[in-house]
């Protein structure tokens, strides 16, 4: 059984499944970091100096502080249920990003498999001008009625 696993975890597709998921696990908490960090501040700037991370609804106060509270933490430190829709809005806006990333990445690797088409084969059979059948293309006579091939095309 260890060797079948063996033989099982080495094959390259298993190999290239975990390095693409330990490249995306990265490639998240870049994306995680440029929403929190760089399009977060100046949209909230722009609407009124609101911090999308802080923005939370109280659904019950606290048992060791009474609200309102300034911020998340604090209403988590006093023990309040709050509904987190500002971390719920930066994370919507991460996935957005990672998803137009991934299209983006995978539409340029479909442009390059694609990019060069399959020579064109010599037609195989040609039509024949009495019966219009298809006939071999090397062919001087019509299978089908007879007809000199060559003679009507020349």
């Amino acid at each position: 059984m260890f060797k079948e696993f063996r033989e099982f975890a080495m094959r390259g597709s298993v190999i290239d499944i975990a390095v693409g998921i330990i490249i995306g696990a990265a490639f998240g908490t870049i994306v995680s970091s440029m929403v929190s960090d760089i399009i977060m501040p100046p949209i909230g700037l722009l609407i009124g100096n609101v911090d999308f991370s802080n923005l939370f609804i109280v659904l019950q106060e606290g048992a060791k502080a009474a609200g309102p509270y300034v911020s998340i933490r604090e209403a988590q430190a006093a023990g309040a249920v709050t509904i987190n829709f500002g971390i719920f809005l930066n994370h919507c806006i991460s996935f957005l990003i990672i998803a137009f990333s991934v299209f983006m990445l995978m539409r340029s690797v479909n442009r390059f498999k694609n990019e060069e088409p399959a020579p064109a084969a010599d037609p195989a059979t040609k039509e024949c001008p009495s019966c219009l059948m298809a006939v071999p293309i090397k062919a001087t006579k019509c299978g089908h009625c007879t007809s000199d091939i060559r003679s009507a095309q020349a």
